[in-house]
């Protein structure tokens, strides 16, 4: 009989969480440390498209984190800029050279079950987009955010079109509150500095 490896579930974080923001970017720079990186120059690539209500958190928050710019953070992706599926992997060479000082984060919109829409999770290892969709996209980044917008299982397009902008832009403003907590100078830089979770 093979053994069974039990993993914990990953906190999941709602903007209606009043230290929201804060549980956010402990999780951000956790998984960063983990991941054998620092928070300090960074990339971030905010993967979706402005054609989509579901899909534009991605846009969105690249378009945040352009109107008030986080220093030494590069943003790929935004409502006038999108990254998606047709010019993914044209961006990957861009990407990859301006990732090579420091760590890459991959936001994402996901579809999921009911109790986990309007949530958000962090993960350690890369973001595999457009997998909710069916569609086969080069995977980016060391660390994953993923929002989860709405529920998956049938007619994903059709969902993703149908989807609350409301909560698409709460979403995307948490995530953007949180990256820019995460990498201001008054944060934790060091893999033995705590890291509280309010």
């Amino acid at each position: 009989m093979r053994e069974q490896v039990v993993r914990p579930l990953r906190p999941r974080v709602r903007p209606t969480d009043p230290h929201a923001a804060e549980r956010l970017a402990a999780l951000l720079r956790r998984e960063i440390l983990e991941a054998g990186e620092q928070p300090g120059p960074a990339t971030i690539v905010c993967v979706g498209t402005d054609r989509s209500t579901g899909d534009a958190l991605g846009p969105l928050v690249g378009t945040l984190l352009e109107q008030t710019p986080v220093p030494g953070l590069t943003v790929f992706g935004s409502l006038r800029s999108p990254v998606h599926a047709g010019n993914l992997a044209d961006l990957v060479p861009t990407m990859t050279r301006a990732a090579q000082q420091g760590p890459v984060l991959a936001v994402d919109a996901c579809l999921g079950n009911y109790e986990s829409v309007g949530s958000v999770l962090v993960q350690r290892g890369p973001l595999r987009p457009g997998a909710g969709v069916r569609k086969e996209l080069p995977p980016i980044g060391e660390v994953a955010v993923m929002a989860t917008v709405n529920v998956g299982g049938f007619m994903e397009y059709v969902v993703l079109q149908n989807t609350r902008l409301s909560l698409v832009y709460d979403l995307a403003v948490l995530i953007a509150s949180a990256v820019r907590l995460c990498f201001s100078p008054a944060a934790p830089q060091r893999a033995d500095a705590p890291l509280r979770l309010p």
